[in-house]
Protein backbone atom coordinates (compact mmCIF):
# COMPACT_ATOMS: atom_id res chain seq x y z
CA UNK A 1 0.00 0.00 0.00
CA UNK A 2 1.12 3.58 -0.61
CA UNK A 3 2.29 5.75 2.27
CA UNK A 4 -0.62 7.60 3.86
CA UNK A 5 0.08 11.29 4.42
CA UNK A 6 -1.83 12.35 7.51
CA UNK A 7 -2.65 16.01 7.94
CA UNK A 8 -4.42 15.36 11.24
CA UNK A 9 -2.74 16.42 14.46
CA UNK A 10 -3.54 17.72 17.89
CA UNK A 11 -1.88 20.99 18.86
CA UNK A 12 1.84 21.30 19.44
CA UNK A 13 4.97 23.27 18.62
CA UNK A 14 7.68 23.22 15.97
CA UNK A 15 10.96 22.45 17.71
CA UNK A 16 14.49 22.32 16.23
CA UNK A 17 15.13 18.72 15.16
CA UNK A 18 18.93 18.58 15.59
CA UNK A 19 19.01 14.97 14.32
CA UNK A 20 22.80 14.92 14.12
CA UNK A 21 23.12 11.13 14.43
CA UNK A 22 20.38 10.00 12.04
CA UNK A 23 22.85 8.70 9.45
CA UNK A 24 25.13 7.00 11.98
CA UNK A 25 24.69 3.24 12.32
CA UNK A 26 24.51 2.00 15.91
CA UNK A 27 27.73 0.85 17.56
CA UNK A 28 27.76 -1.95 20.13
CA UNK A 29 29.60 -0.73 23.24
CA UNK A 30 30.32 -3.33 25.93
CA UNK A 31 33.62 -2.14 27.39
CA UNK A 32 32.38 -1.44 30.88
CA UNK A 33 33.95 -2.77 34.09
CA UNK A 34 30.75 -2.99 36.12
CA UNK A 35 27.05 -2.44 35.68
CA UNK A 36 24.59 -0.95 38.18
CA UNK A 37 21.14 -2.45 37.65
CA UNK A 38 18.29 -0.79 39.60
CA UNK A 39 15.27 -2.86 40.60
CA UNK A 40 12.92 -0.04 39.55
CA UNK A 41 13.11 0.48 35.79
CA UNK A 42 9.41 0.52 35.00
CA UNK A 43 6.06 1.85 36.08
CA UNK A 44 4.51 -0.23 38.85
CA UNK A 45 5.94 -2.30 41.68
CA UNK A 46 9.73 -2.49 42.06
CA UNK A 47 11.46 -5.85 41.88
CA UNK A 48 13.22 -7.55 44.77
CA UNK A 49 16.78 -8.75 44.17
CA UNK A 50 17.02 -12.53 43.70
CA UNK A 51 20.83 -12.54 44.02
CA UNK A 52 23.28 -11.47 46.68
CA UNK A 53 26.90 -10.39 46.92
CA UNK A 54 29.29 -13.10 45.81
CA UNK A 55 26.89 -14.84 43.42
CA UNK A 56 28.09 -15.55 39.90
CA UNK A 57 25.64 -14.62 37.16
CA UNK A 58 25.46 -15.04 33.41
CA UNK A 59 24.02 -12.84 30.70
CA UNK A 60 20.22 -13.12 30.82
CA UNK A 61 19.96 -14.54 34.34
CA UNK A 62 17.02 -13.15 36.28
CA UNK A 63 18.34 -11.01 39.14
CA UNK A 64 15.14 -9.28 40.25
CA UNK A 65 11.44 -10.08 40.30
CA UNK A 66 8.18 -9.67 42.21
CA UNK A 67 4.83 -11.42 42.47
CA UNK A 68 3.06 -8.18 41.55
CA UNK A 69 1.43 -8.25 38.11
CA UNK A 70 2.12 -4.58 37.40
CA UNK A 71 5.88 -4.96 37.17
CA UNK A 72 8.58 -6.52 35.00
CA UNK A 73 11.53 -8.72 36.00
CA UNK A 74 15.13 -7.56 35.76
CA UNK A 75 17.97 -9.56 34.16
CA UNK A 76 21.77 -9.51 34.24
CA UNK A 77 23.19 -7.53 31.33
CA UNK A 78 26.60 -9.19 31.52
CA UNK A 79 28.27 -12.20 33.10
CA UNK A 80 30.37 -11.84 36.20
CA UNK A 81 30.26 -11.58 39.98
CA UNK A 82 27.69 -9.72 42.06
CA UNK A 83 29.77 -7.22 44.02
CA UNK A 84 26.97 -5.88 46.20
CA UNK A 85 23.27 -5.08 46.47
CA UNK A 86 22.99 -1.39 47.36
CA UNK A 87 20.30 1.10 48.21
CA UNK A 88 19.80 3.26 45.15
CA UNK A 89 18.05 6.55 44.36
CA UNK A 90 16.57 6.76 40.89
CA UNK A 91 16.70 10.00 38.89
CA UNK A 92 13.02 10.48 39.78
CA UNK A 93 13.82 10.45 43.49
CA UNK A 94 12.57 6.93 44.26
CA UNK A 95 14.58 4.74 46.60
CA UNK A 96 15.05 1.15 45.49
CA UNK A 97 17.73 -1.55 45.43
CA UNK A 98 20.40 -1.98 42.76
CA UNK A 99 22.50 -5.02 41.90
CA UNK A 100 26.12 -4.17 41.05
CA UNK A 101 27.85 -6.75 38.85
CA UNK A 102 31.57 -6.91 38.08
CA UNK A 103 31.69 -7.55 34.33
CA UNK A 104 34.02 -10.40 33.42
CA UNK A 105 33.96 -9.27 29.79
CA UNK A 106 32.92 -12.71 28.54
CA UNK A 107 29.16 -12.12 28.25
CA UNK A 108 28.55 -15.82 28.82
CA UNK A 109 24.89 -16.55 28.03
CA UNK A 110 22.74 -18.15 30.75
CA UNK A 111 21.30 -21.62 30.24
CA UNK A 112 17.91 -20.06 31.04
CA UNK A 113 17.96 -18.13 27.76
CA UNK A 114 15.80 -20.22 25.48
CA UNK A 115 13.36 -19.47 22.69
CA UNK A 116 9.94 -19.33 24.39
CA UNK A 117 7.26 -21.86 23.53
CA UNK A 118 4.02 -20.07 22.66
CA UNK A 119 0.77 -21.69 21.62
CA UNK A 120 -1.83 -19.09 22.60
CA UNK A 121 -2.40 -15.61 23.97
CA UNK A 122 -1.79 -16.60 27.60
CA UNK A 123 1.58 -18.14 26.69
CA UNK A 124 2.45 -15.02 24.73
CA UNK A 125 1.66 -12.60 27.55
CA UNK A 126 3.50 -14.81 30.08
CA UNK A 127 6.56 -14.89 27.81
CA UNK A 128 6.51 -11.13 27.36
CA UNK A 129 6.46 -10.70 31.12
CA UNK A 130 9.38 -13.09 31.56
CA UNK A 131 11.33 -11.11 28.97
CA UNK A 132 11.26 -8.01 31.17
CA UNK A 133 9.80 -5.95 28.34
CA UNK A 134 8.71 -2.38 29.12
CA UNK A 135 7.79 0.49 26.86
CA UNK A 136 11.10 1.60 25.37
CA UNK A 137 9.92 4.99 24.21
CA UNK A 138 10.35 6.55 27.64
CA UNK A 139 7.33 5.70 29.81
CA UNK A 140 8.49 2.24 30.93
CA UNK A 141 4.98 0.74 31.09
CA UNK A 142 5.23 -3.09 31.43
CA UNK A 143 4.31 -4.45 28.00
CA UNK A 144 2.51 -7.56 29.26
CA UNK A 145 0.14 -5.37 31.29
CA UNK A 146 -0.77 -3.37 28.18
CA UNK A 147 -1.37 -6.57 26.20
CA UNK A 148 -3.52 -8.17 28.91
CA UNK A 149 -6.38 -5.71 28.54
CA UNK A 150 -9.59 -6.88 30.21
CA UNK A 151 -11.77 -6.57 27.09
CA UNK A 152 -9.48 -7.73 24.26
CA UNK A 153 -12.37 -8.31 21.86
CA UNK A 154 -12.84 -4.55 21.36
CA UNK A 155 -9.21 -3.94 20.31
CA UNK A 156 -8.77 -4.02 16.56
CA UNK A 157 -5.99 -1.48 15.94
CA UNK A 158 -2.30 -1.48 16.80
CA UNK A 159 -0.45 1.83 16.45
CA UNK A 160 3.34 1.63 16.24
CA UNK A 161 4.95 4.83 17.50
CA UNK A 162 8.03 5.75 15.49
CA UNK A 163 7.37 9.50 15.47
CA UNK A 164 10.46 10.35 17.55
CA UNK A 165 9.55 14.02 17.64
CA UNK A 166 12.00 15.04 20.41
CA UNK A 167 15.07 16.98 19.25
CA UNK A 168 18.38 15.09 18.95
CA UNK A 169 17.06 11.55 19.53
CA UNK A 170 17.44 9.11 16.62
CA UNK A 171 17.49 5.73 18.39
CA UNK A 172 14.00 4.74 17.17
CA UNK A 173 14.87 5.86 13.65
CA UNK A 174 17.91 3.59 13.68
CA UNK A 175 15.70 0.79 15.03
CA UNK A 176 13.50 1.17 11.95
CA UNK A 177 16.49 0.93 9.62
CA UNK A 178 18.69 -1.59 11.42
CA UNK A 179 16.17 -3.95 12.98
CA UNK A 180 13.33 -3.79 10.46
CA UNK A 181 12.62 -7.52 10.19
CA UNK A 182 12.51 -7.98 13.97
CA UNK A 183 10.15 -4.99 14.27
CA UNK A 184 7.79 -6.57 11.76
CA UNK A 185 8.01 -9.99 13.45
CA UNK A 186 7.14 -8.42 16.78
CA UNK A 187 4.16 -6.67 15.22
CA UNK A 188 2.99 -9.90 13.58
CA UNK A 189 3.13 -11.70 16.92
CA UNK A 190 1.09 -9.03 18.69
CA UNK A 191 -1.44 -9.09 15.84
CA UNK A 192 -1.67 -12.88 15.91
CA UNK A 193 -2.06 -13.49 19.62
CA UNK A 194 -4.29 -10.48 20.34
CA UNK A 195 -6.33 -10.97 17.16
CA UNK A 196 -5.72 -7.41 15.99
CA UNK A 197 -6.69 -6.63 12.43
CA UNK A 198 -5.18 -3.25 11.51
CA UNK A 199 -1.67 -1.86 12.08
CA UNK A 200 -0.81 1.84 11.74
CA UNK A 201 2.88 2.70 11.66
CA UNK A 202 3.33 6.42 12.44
CA UNK A 203 6.58 8.11 11.35
CA UNK A 204 7.26 11.84 11.02
CA UNK A 205 7.90 13.23 7.55
CA UNK A 206 11.54 14.03 8.36
CA UNK A 207 12.38 10.30 8.27
CA UNK A 208 11.87 9.47 4.57
CA UNK A 209 14.20 6.46 4.51
CA UNK A 210 12.27 4.74 7.32
CA UNK A 211 8.97 5.54 5.62
CA UNK A 212 10.21 4.09 2.33
CA UNK A 213 11.65 0.95 3.91
CA UNK A 214 8.58 0.13 5.99
CA UNK A 215 6.30 0.77 3.04
CA UNK A 216 8.41 -1.51 0.85
CA UNK A 217 8.48 -4.30 3.45
CA UNK A 218 4.71 -4.22 4.04
CA UNK A 219 3.47 -3.46 0.53
CA UNK A 220 1.66 -6.82 0.22
CA UNK A 221 -0.29 -6.48 3.49
CA UNK A 222 -3.53 -4.49 3.08
CA UNK A 223 -3.95 -4.33 6.86
CA UNK A 224 -0.63 -2.58 7.43
CA UNK A 225 -0.68 1.21 7.00
CA UNK A 226 2.50 3.32 6.94
CA UNK A 227 1.43 6.83 7.96
CA UNK A 228 3.55 9.91 7.33
CA UNK A 229 2.98 12.34 10.18
CA UNK A 230 3.38 16.10 10.23
CA UNK A 231 6.59 17.33 11.82
CA UNK A 232 5.10 18.60 15.06
CA UNK A 233 6.00 18.07 18.70
CA UNK A 234 4.58 16.14 20.61
CA UNK A 235 3.40 14.02 17.69
CA UNK A 236 4.58 10.89 19.49
CA UNK A 237 2.38 11.45 22.54
CA UNK A 238 -0.08 8.57 22.84
CA UNK A 239 -3.30 10.47 22.18
CA UNK A 240 -1.65 12.58 19.50
CA UNK A 241 -0.35 9.66 17.45
CA UNK A 242 -3.63 7.77 17.78
CA UNK A 243 -5.50 10.72 16.31
CA UNK A 244 -2.90 11.40 13.62
CA UNK A 245 -2.80 7.79 12.42
CA UNK A 246 -6.38 6.56 12.91
CA UNK A 247 -8.52 9.69 13.36
CA UNK A 248 -9.72 8.42 16.75
CA UNK A 249 -9.86 10.94 19.60
CA UNK A 250 -9.36 9.40 23.03
CA UNK A 251 -11.63 11.36 25.34
CA UNK A 252 -10.79 12.46 28.86
CA UNK A 253 -10.98 9.61 31.33
CA UNK A 254 -10.62 6.96 28.62
CA UNK A 255 -7.69 4.72 27.79
CA UNK A 256 -6.63 3.97 24.21
CA UNK A 257 -7.75 0.37 24.69
CA UNK A 258 -11.24 1.65 25.56
CA UNK A 259 -11.29 3.02 22.02
CA UNK A 260 -10.06 -0.20 20.44
CA UNK A 261 -6.41 0.86 20.13
CA UNK A 262 -3.09 -0.30 21.60
CA UNK A 263 0.01 1.87 21.12
CA UNK A 264 3.50 0.37 21.12
CA UNK A 265 6.88 1.99 20.61
CA UNK A 266 8.79 0.73 17.57
CA UNK A 267 11.78 -0.34 19.68
CA UNK A 268 9.46 -2.34 21.93
CA UNK A 269 8.11 -4.15 18.86
CA UNK A 270 11.67 -4.78 17.66
CA UNK A 271 12.65 -6.23 21.03
CA UNK A 272 9.65 -8.57 21.03
CA UNK A 273 10.60 -9.82 17.57
CA UNK A 274 14.16 -10.59 18.69
CA UNK A 275 13.07 -12.14 21.97
CA UNK A 276 10.67 -14.56 20.31
CA UNK A 277 13.51 -15.72 18.07
CA UNK A 278 16.34 -15.91 20.63
CA UNK A 279 14.85 -15.94 24.13
CA UNK A 280 17.29 -13.23 25.23
CA UNK A 281 15.50 -10.96 27.72
CA UNK A 282 15.81 -7.16 27.80
CA UNK A 283 19.48 -6.69 28.71
CA UNK A 284 20.67 -3.94 26.35
CA UNK A 285 19.43 -0.63 25.01
CA UNK A 286 20.03 1.56 21.97
CA UNK A 287 20.63 5.17 23.01
CA UNK A 288 21.48 8.40 21.23
CA UNK A 289 24.43 10.27 22.73
CA UNK A 290 24.52 13.90 21.62
CA UNK A 291 24.63 17.54 22.68
CA UNK A 292 27.14 20.37 22.34
CA UNK A 293 29.37 18.81 25.01
CA UNK A 294 29.78 15.51 23.14
CA UNK A 295 32.77 15.37 20.81
CA UNK A 296 31.69 12.21 19.01
CA UNK A 297 27.86 12.01 18.91
CA UNK A 298 26.51 8.58 17.97
CA UNK A 299 23.98 5.85 18.60
CA UNK A 300 25.19 3.14 20.94
CA UNK A 301 23.82 -0.25 22.00
CA UNK A 302 24.91 -0.66 25.61
CA UNK A 303 24.30 -3.14 28.44
CA UNK A 304 21.55 -1.97 30.77
CA UNK A 305 23.22 -0.64 33.89
CA UNK A 306 26.15 0.95 32.04
CA UNK A 307 27.21 4.09 33.96
CA UNK A 308 26.78 7.28 31.95
CA UNK A 309 30.42 8.05 32.77
CA UNK A 310 31.57 5.13 30.59
CA UNK A 311 29.31 6.22 27.73
CA UNK A 312 30.60 9.81 27.84
CA UNK A 313 34.21 8.70 27.97
CA UNK A 314 33.65 6.57 24.87
CA UNK A 315 31.88 9.41 23.02
CA UNK A 316 34.32 12.12 24.12
CA UNK A 317 31.71 13.79 26.30
CA UNK A 318 32.35 16.44 28.94
CA UNK A 319 32.12 14.80 32.39
CA UNK A 320 31.86 18.25 33.96
CA UNK A 321 28.98 19.40 31.77
CA UNK A 322 26.46 22.00 32.89
CA UNK A 323 23.38 20.01 31.90
CA UNK A 324 22.95 16.23 31.62
CA UNK A 325 19.68 14.65 30.49
CA UNK A 326 18.31 11.15 30.16
CA UNK A 327 15.92 11.54 27.22
CA UNK A 328 15.18 14.56 25.08
CA UNK A 329 15.37 18.28 25.89
CA UNK A 330 11.56 18.61 26.03
CA UNK A 331 10.60 15.72 28.32
CA UNK A 332 13.93 14.30 29.46
CA UNK A 333 14.94 13.90 33.09
CA UNK A 334 17.85 15.94 34.48
CA UNK A 335 20.64 13.80 35.93
CA UNK A 336 22.96 15.05 38.67
CA UNK A 337 25.68 12.40 38.42
CA UNK A 338 27.59 10.82 35.54
CA UNK A 339 27.66 7.61 37.58
CA UNK A 340 23.92 7.17 37.00
CA UNK A 341 23.28 3.98 34.98
CA UNK A 342 21.44 3.58 31.69
CA UNK A 343 18.08 1.87 32.28
CA UNK A 344 15.50 0.11 30.11
CA UNK A 345 13.41 3.10 29.09
CA UNK A 346 16.36 5.47 28.54
CA UNK A 347 16.56 6.33 24.83
CA UNK A 348 19.14 9.13 24.93
CA UNK A 349 21.89 10.82 26.90
CA UNK A 350 22.20 14.50 26.05
CA UNK A 351 25.02 16.67 27.34
CA UNK A 352 25.15 20.46 27.15
CA UNK A 353 27.61 23.18 28.11
CA UNK A 354 24.76 25.47 29.20
CA UNK A 355 21.59 25.21 31.22
CA UNK A 356 18.51 26.50 29.41
CA UNK A 357 16.58 26.97 32.64
CA UNK A 358 19.10 28.83 34.77
CA UNK A 359 19.74 32.34 33.60
CA UNK A 360 16.40 32.84 31.83
CA UNK A 361 14.64 35.85 33.27
CA UNK A 362 10.99 35.13 34.02
CA UNK A 363 8.59 38.03 33.61
CA UNK A 364 4.89 38.50 34.26
CA UNK A 365 2.36 36.74 32.06
CA UNK A 366 1.45 39.00 29.12
CA UNK A 367 -1.80 37.11 28.42
CA UNK A 368 -0.82 36.31 24.85
CA UNK A 369 -2.56 32.93 24.96
CA UNK A 370 0.24 31.11 23.14
CA UNK A 371 0.42 28.38 25.79
CA UNK A 372 -3.28 27.65 25.30
CA UNK A 373 -2.97 27.64 21.51
CA UNK A 374 -0.27 24.92 21.49
CA UNK A 375 -1.39 22.61 24.31
CA UNK A 376 -2.22 19.23 22.69
CA UNK A 377 -4.62 18.44 25.53
CA UNK A 378 -6.49 21.74 25.23
CA UNK A 379 -5.56 22.94 28.72
CA UNK A 380 -5.08 26.48 30.01
CA UNK A 381 -1.60 26.50 31.56
CA UNK A 382 -1.74 30.04 32.95
CA UNK A 383 -4.95 29.32 34.84
CA UNK A 384 -3.46 26.08 36.12
CA UNK A 385 -0.44 28.01 37.34
CA UNK A 386 -2.61 30.46 39.23
CA UNK A 387 -4.73 27.69 40.76
CA UNK A 388 -1.61 25.92 41.96
CA UNK A 389 -0.08 29.10 43.38
CA UNK A 390 -3.18 29.60 45.53
CA UNK A 391 -3.23 25.84 46.35
CA UNK A 392 -6.76 25.32 45.01
CA UNK A 393 -7.17 21.59 44.35
CA UNK A 394 -10.81 21.94 43.29
CA UNK A 395 -9.88 24.48 40.62
CA UNK A 396 -7.03 22.28 39.39
CA UNK A 397 -9.39 19.35 38.99
CA UNK A 398 -11.97 21.54 37.29
CA UNK A 399 -9.27 22.67 34.84
CA UNK A 400 -8.40 18.98 34.25
CA UNK A 401 -4.81 19.08 35.44
CA UNK A 402 -4.75 15.28 35.27
CA UNK A 403 -4.77 15.50 31.46
CA UNK A 404 -1.38 17.23 31.31
CA UNK A 405 1.15 14.96 29.57
CA UNK A 406 4.21 17.01 30.62
CA UNK A 407 5.19 17.68 27.00
CA UNK A 408 6.61 21.11 27.82
CA UNK A 409 4.98 22.92 24.90
CA UNK A 410 3.65 25.66 27.18
CA UNK A 411 7.07 26.50 28.62
CA UNK A 412 8.71 26.26 25.20
CA UNK A 413 6.36 28.78 23.57
CA UNK A 414 6.00 31.22 26.50
CA UNK A 415 7.58 34.61 25.70
CA UNK A 416 7.63 35.45 29.42
CA UNK A 417 9.74 32.30 30.06
CA UNK A 418 7.37 31.12 32.78
CA UNK A 419 8.01 27.60 34.00
CA UNK A 420 4.50 26.42 33.24
CA UNK A 421 5.35 22.77 32.57
CA UNK A 422 7.19 22.43 35.87
CA UNK A 423 4.30 24.06 37.72
CA UNK A 424 1.89 21.62 36.05
CA UNK A 425 3.75 18.63 37.43
CA UNK A 426 3.75 20.10 40.92
CA UNK A 427 0.06 20.88 40.47
CA UNK A 428 -0.75 17.29 39.44
CA UNK A 429 0.94 15.93 42.54
CA UNK A 430 -0.78 18.51 44.75
CA UNK A 431 -4.21 17.76 43.28
CA UNK A 432 -3.78 13.99 43.75
CA UNK A 433 -2.79 14.47 47.36
CA UNK A 434 -5.52 16.96 48.23
CA UNK A 435 -8.53 15.66 46.32
CA UNK A 436 -11.19 14.10 48.53
CA UNK A 437 -12.16 10.60 47.49
CA UNK A 438 -15.91 10.08 47.04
Amino acid sequence: MAIIKSMRSLKGVHVPHCKNTEQLASVVFRDVSEVIIPMQQHMGAPCKPTVKAGNLVKLGDKIGDTEEFFSAPIHASCSGKVLRVDDFWTVNGVQTKAVVIQNDGEYTVSDSVKKPFISDKDDFIAAIRESGAVGLGGAGFPVHVKLAYKNPEIIDKLVINAAECEPYITSDYRECLENTDAVLEGIKAVKKYLNIKQVYFGIEANKPEALRLLDEKTADDPNFHVVQLKQLYPQGAEKSIIYATTGIKVKAGKLPADCGVIVMNVSSAGFIGKYLETGMPLVSKRITVDGDSVGNPQNLIVPIGTPIRAVLEYCDGDLGCKKLLMGGPMMGTPVNSVDTPVIKNNNAILVFSHNDILGKQTTSCIRCGKCVSVCPMGLMPTMLEKAYDRKDADALNSLQINLCINCGCCSFICPAKRQLAQKNQLAKAFARKNTKKS
